[in-house]
């Protein structure tokens, strides 16, 4: 698994401020941004796809010494999941948050960029080759989540754009691209 010491953080993660929620408003605003963005690119780049929030690395910087309170934490991600990059998989209780790497109508596109720039259009492949083929390495939905992929497919299949045939397992499933 990866880890912390393979991602490089920005300068701001080393802001004593930025472990204190801000009372300006505008201050503060700029600041839950940077939140998501680091929260997106930390998952993105470690192909981590769900953040559990009492194990996440993020919120405590010990080079620092600072890090968010469990109310800053949960004002940080209520934040994040309102901005349409996550989605609790546990709303009740709200400890587990599924990373939207790409949001289902962008990966949507992206996916038919694909199909179209490598062939598959009028052409047939596997959800698991979408998923995990040599031929979507370094695509954004490479290795993106299976619910999130499958997101993506209805909205084109609403589009008209693929066709999704059942095989006899969720990875065996087809696509036919239009």
């Amino acid at each position: 698994m990866s880890t912390a010491a393979n991602f490089e953080f920005p300068y701001f993660y080393h802001f004593p401020p930025f472990y204190t929620i801000q009372p300006v408003l505008v201050t503060r605003e700029k600041q839950l941004a940077q939140w998501r963005e680091l929260i997106l690119k930390y998952h993105t780049n470690l192909k981590i796809k769900t953040l559990v929030l009492h194990e996440c690395p993020l919120w405590k910087n010990v080079l620092i010494g600072r890090e968010l309170t469990r109310d800053e934490i949960q004002v940080v991600m209520d934040d994040f999941v309102k901005s349409g990059h996550g989605e609790w998989e546990d709303p009740a209780i709200r400890t587990r948050c599924r990373i939207l790497w790409r949001r289902p109508e962008q990966l949507a596109s992206d996916i038919y960029d694909w199909a179209s720039a490598s062939g598959y259009i009028n052409s047939v492949c596997t959800v698991y080759e979408l998923h995990s083929g040599e031929d979507v390495n370094g695509m954004s939905f490479q290795g993106a989540d299976e619910e999130l992929l499958r997101r993506a497919l209805g909205i084109l299949e609403s589009q008209g754009k693929c066709a999704i045939f059942k095989g006899e397992t969720s990875q065996e499933d087809g696509l036919k691209f239009f």
